[in-house]
C-alpha cells in the first residue's frame, strides 16, 4: 500500500549544548589516528540474519588482529552460550595477543554483570562496557523513570563493576555509554557520565572510557560535534578519560559524525568493517581510516590487501560489500567514461614522467595499488561509454601495445562498437581479442607467401621478389625501395595495381610478456582519401612491418 508523507509528523529530536561549542570548526584536518575498537563481533554480529558460529567468530577475530586492531569488542557474554563460550575460548586457549584488549558489553543488572565477569576471568586485558539508555524517548516511553532514577541505574552498575573487578582474576578497565546520547539533553548526559566517573575515579594509570554513541543518528554532523565538544570541555577527570564515539548511520553521515567528533576532542572510535550493524549500520572503519590515509595520516590499520579482507568478511557474515562503497567496493576505482579514462591515463603518464612526491591523479583519491587493487582490472573498465584513452591505456599496461594516437582512436571506436552490440562490459582479454581479430597479422584477401630481398648500389636500394596469395590466387611480383618494407610495398602496388600511400608508420618492442617480440603499426590512405590501419606482431621487426602493411590493406576498401 502506498504511504503518506507528512512532514508535520516530525520535529527536531536532538538537543543543542547550553553554550557555544564550535572550536572543532577551526580545525582543518585530523592529524593522527584515533584508538580503534572493532565492534564487528558484537554490534556487527548481532545485526546479522544468522549470527556467526563460534568457529566463524574465531576466524574473524584473527582477521581483526591481523588488520591491527588493538581493542576488539567480542560480544555480550551473558546474552547467549555462543557469546560466553567465545570469550572463554579466546582466554583459555591463549588466542589473544598480549597487546590486544578484548571488550565485552553488559547491562546495569547484577546477574548479567556477574555472568560477564565469570566469562572474563583470567583475561590479560579486558574492557567491561556498561551502558543504559538516557534519552528522553527511552526515559519516557521504555523505562518510564525520572532522570534521577536513570542516574541510579548507571551508578549502581558502576559500583557493581568495582565490586566484581576486585574479586575476579584479570586486568580490567571500564567503559560507560549513555545509550541514545544523541537524543539526550547534553547537560543530563554530562551529569550521568560525571556520576559514573565519581564512582570509578579514573587515574593516569587507570583511565576510563566514556563512549558517546550515535545510537540513532538524529542531526547534522556539526550538531553532534558540538555535543561532543561540550562533553569534552565539561567532563570531570577529563585528563584521565578516553572519550569514545560509536556512530550509527541512520542519516548516512556516520563517517562525517566521526570525523567532526574527532575534531571536537574525541580520542577513540568504535565501528565495524564496511559499516555492518543495526539498521543502516555502524561507522565504516575502512572508509574512515582510508579517508585519513588519503590526507597523509597513518591510520595504524593494515588495509594493503583490502580485497582479501572483503572476501573473508562476505564469507563470514553472508553480507555483500556494495559495489560503490568507498574504497572497498568493486567499482569505486572503475572508470567507464571516456573522459575519465583519458584523464586517468594522462595522469598516470604524468606521474611516470615527473615522479611527483604526492598522489594527484585525476578521479583517483588514493593509489588503488596501495590497498591491493589493480589498474587494469579495477580502474580502466571497458564498455560502450569508454574512450580511446582508456582502451589504449589498458592495451599498453596489460599487453604492451603502445598505439599511435590516430590508431588508438580507431581501435577505441571498434572496441566500443563491440561492447555496444553485445550490451556488456568487455574484459581486458576480450578487448585484446577485438584488437587482435580486427588488426593484428590480418590475412584475409591478401597474404605474403614468400619474400626475398637483394641489396643494390651498395645497400642504398633493396629489390624484393614477392609471392602473394590474393583472393585465393598466387602471384609473384617484384619492387624496389630504400628498405625492405618500402620494396615490398612497391611490389604489391605494382603487381596488384593498388593506389595508396603509407601515411603513418610506428614500431616498438613489446616489453610485456616477451621481450623478443616487436610491434609495428601502419596506416594507409587510398586514392579516395579513405584511411585504414593494420598491426603486425612478430619476433622480427621486418616481418612485423610487412604484416602491419598487409593488415592495413586487408582492412581497406581496395580488396572488397
Amino acid at each position: 500500500m502506498k504511504g503518506t508523507m507528512n512532514t508535520s509528523k516530525y520535529s527536531r529530536g536532538y538537543f543543542i549544548p547550553p553554550c557555544d561549542c564550535f572550536d572543532w570548526s577551526r580545525k582543518e584536518y585530523i592529524d593522527k589516528a584515533p584508538i580503534w575498537c572493532s565492534v564487528d563481533l558484537r554490534d556487527g554480529n548481532q545485526a546479522l540474519i544468522v549470527p556467526m558460529s563460534l568457529d566463524e567468530k574465531l576466524k574473524f577475530f584473527k582477521v581483526l588482529v591481523d588488520i591491527g586492531f588493538k581493542e576488539i569488542e567480542i560480544g555480550f557474554p551473558a546474552a547467549s552460550e555462543t557469546e560466553y563460550e567465545f570469550c572463554r575460548t579466546l582466554i583459555e586457549q591463549n588466542l589473544i595477543p598480549d597487546d590486544v584488549t578484548i571488550q565485552v558489553l553488559t547491562q546495569s543488572r547484577e546477574h548479567i554483570i556477574k555472568k560477564t565477569f565469570e566469562a572474563l576471568a583470567g583475561a590479560k586485558h579486558a574492557v567491561v562496557h556498561l551502558y543504559n539508555s538516557t534519552s528522553v524517548a527511552q526515559r519516557e516511553q521504555v523505562f518510564r523513570k525520572s532522570k534521577q532514577e536513570i542516574i541510579e541505574i548507571a551508578v549502581s552498575g558502576a559500583k557493581l563493576l568495582n565490586e566484581y573487578k576486585a574479586k575476579t582474576p584479570g586486568d580490567f578497565k571500564f567503559e560507560y555509554s549513555p545509550e541514545s546520547f544523541t537524543g539526550t539533553e547534553p547537560d543530563f548526559a554530562l551529569e550521568i557520565c560525571n556520576a559514573v566517573l565519581d564512582v570509578w575515579k579514573p587515574a593516569p594509570d587507570d583511565k576510563v572510557i566514556i563512549n558517546l554513541p550515535v545510537t540513532v543518528e538524529m542531526s547534522l554532523p556539526h550538531v553532534y560535534a558540538s555535543q561532543v565538544e561540550y562533553m569534552c570541555r565539561n567532563m570531570k577527570y577529563r585528563e584521565n578519560v578516553i572519550v569514545s564515539l560509536h556512530p550509527h548511520n541512520d542519516r548516512g553521515c556516520a563517517v562525517a559524525d566521526s570525523e567532526l567528533g574527532l575534531l571536537a576532542g574525541a580520542d577513540r572510535i568504535e565501528g565495524t568493517l564496511f559499516g555492518n550493524g543495526e539498521r543502516t549500520g555502524n561507522v565504516d572503519i575502512v572508509t574512515l581510516a582510508l579517508n585519513m590515509y588519503s590526507h597523509g595520516v597513518d591510520p595504524k590499520l593494515d588495509f594493503t590487501d583490502l580485497p582479501a579482507i572483503t572476501e573473508v568478511y562476505e564469507k563470514m557474515t553472508c553480507m555483500h560489500v556494495y559495489e560503490r562503497q568507498p574504497y572497498s567496493g568493486a567499482l569505486v576505482f572503475a572508470a567507464f567514461s571516456g573522459s575519465h579514462q583519458d584523464a586517468i591515463a594522462k595522469g598516470m603518464k604524468w606521474r611516470e614522467e615527473k615522479n611527483p612526491e604526492h598522489w594527484t591523479v585525476p578521479y583517483l583519491p588514493i593509489d588503488p595499488l596501495d590497498i591491493g587493487r589493480q589498474y587494469d582490472g579495477d580502474v580502466i573498465r571497458i564498455n560502450s561509454q569508454s574512450g580511446k584513452g582508456g582502451i589504449g591505456y589498458l592495451l599498453q599496461q596489460k599487453y604492451g601495445i603502445n598505439l599511435p594516437p590516430k590508431f588508438r582512436e580507431k581501435v577505441g571506436y571498434t572496441v566500443k562498437s563491440v561492447s555496444d552490440h553485445l550490451h556488456k562490459e568487455l574484459t581486458p582479454d576480450e578487448v585484446y581479442d577485438v584488437f587482435k581479430n580486427g588488426f593484428i597479422n590480418k590475412e584475409t584477401e591478401l597474404r605474403v607467401l614468400e619474400a626475398h630481398y637483394v641489396q643494390q648500389d651498395g645497400g642504398a636500394q633493396i629489390v624484393s621478389n614477392v609471392t602473394v596469395s590474393y583472393k585465393g590466387e598466387a602471384k609473384t611480383m617484384s619492387g624496389c625501395g630504400n628498405g625492405r618494407l618500402d620494396a615490398i610495398n612497391d611490389a604489391i602496388k605494382n603487381g596488384l595495381g593498388f593506389t595508396y600511400t603509407i601515411v603513418n608508420y610506428n614500431e616498438h618492442a613489446i616489453e610485456v610478456g616477451s621481450k623478443s617480440k616487436a610491434a609495428a603499426y601502419v596506416e594507409i590512405c587510398d586514392k579516395n582519401g579513405n584511411s585504414s590501419w593494420g598491426a603486425g606482431i612478430h619476433t622480427d621487426i621486418i616481418n612485423s612491418s610487412v604484416s602491419a602493411l598487409i593488415s592495413a590493406i586487408n582492412n581497406s576498401d581496395m580488396v572488397k
